[in-house]
């Protein structure tokens, strides 16, 4: 059964309303879709001009993700972004006014951004009262404009020390205004999480559909190739351009840990040892107890759960829980 459907980056704006609609037709005529799918689609400032974000009202998209990424233009211009501050305040006022169920990308732990600034950059946000945010601190990928930057000194390299403290002031200005830190990089208020994102860090299957698109059916993960053109072809043929990994039940332990605790919902020691046996139960007690006595982990309720001081942590803390390879 279909439970969401979400048009990702690349760059899905480049479809019309006829296009996406026809799209969605197709899913609907072929698979099982429950009677309100969540139906998000992904796009950028830049790309959101009043008469898209009309066409888009009229079709069946019900959500949007939008990448702000900074409400401040040297940020923008940092992260070689195409919009500026004033066309991303304009896009979410327009936004607003077609959608209720809006998601804006915030990035922080940026070089030239500071407690003060980043402060202003969430209060911002706070005031469009969009009711899901989704933040992640600034990695610098190879041949990007700011990775030459990085390397030509022009710029100070990113401090996990700045990034730490603004992401704990994101937690406490965001909760503050109602909103439930329900997973590691993501903030709703209630009634608006990510039912899409969520299915992932649940351990749901999910199908993606064009080139590089994942899948994950539960114990196999696939992915498409990335070339257009070779992707076309193959579908032409009759064949689906596409990779296979078969998961380990190691593997699909260490999946478990990974996403679970990145969530509100953590990690359940009945479910480990239902799916995986009580050899892997014990292992992940054990690994746990020193994280436990540094206040960094705790269990509630048979759940494995990070704690405040712990959540900036949380996706180092889950590498030395599932290191060990039990088979």
């Amino acid at each position: 059964m279909v439970e969401t459907i979400y048009f990702g980056g690349g760059t899905p704006s480049l479809l019309n309303r006829y296009e996406l609609n026809q799209i969605l037709n197709c899913i609907i005529e072929n698979y099982q879709v429950i009677q309100d799918p969540e139906i998000t689609l992904e796009a950028n400032p830049d790309d959101l001009t009043e008469d898209y974000l009309r066409s888009l009202a009229d079709s069946r998209i019900n959500r949007l993700s939008i990448g702000i990424q900074s409400f401040r233009d040297e940020d923008l211009k940092l992260m070689n972004r195409a919009h500026t501050a004033e066309m991303a305040k304009n896009t979410l006022s327009l936004a607003k006014n077609l959608f209720q169920n809006i998601s804006i990308d915030l990035i922080y732990g940026i070089p030239i951004s500071d407690r003060s600034k980043w402060h202003s950059n969430v209060d911002i946000a706070l005031e469009y009262e969009i009711p899901h945010i989704s933040s992640y601190a600034l990695t610098v990928e190879p041949k990007t404009a700011l990775y030459t930057f990085i390397k030509k000194g022009l710029i100070p390299e990113p401090e996990d020390s700045a990034a730490e403290e603004q992401f704990h002031l994101m937690i406490e200005l965001l909760n503050q205004a109602g909103y439930i830190h329900y997973e590691l990089s993501n903030f709703g208020k209630p009634g608006y999480f990510s039912k899409n994102n969520s299915a992932y860090w649940q351990g749901k299957s999910y199908m993606g559909i064009g080139p590089s698109a994942h899948s994950f059916s539960g114990k196999e993960r696939s992915w498409n190739v990335r070339n257009n053109n070779l992707y076309i072809k193959a579908l032409n043929e009759g064949r689906l351009p596409a990779e296979r990994e078969e998961l380990s039940k190691t593997d699909r332990f260490n999946e478990m840990i990974m996403t679970g605790l990145r969530t509100i919902w953590g990690v359940s020691l009945e479910q480990v040892r239902e799916q995986f046996g009580a050899l892997y139960e014990t292992h992940l007690i054990r690994q746990s107890e020193t994280y436990i006595k540094e206040q960094l982990l705790y269990i509630e309720n048979g759940k494995l759960l990070v704690t405040k001081k712990g959540k900036f942590l949380s996706d180092g803390i889950a590498s030395h829980l599932f290191k060990l390879n039990l088979e």
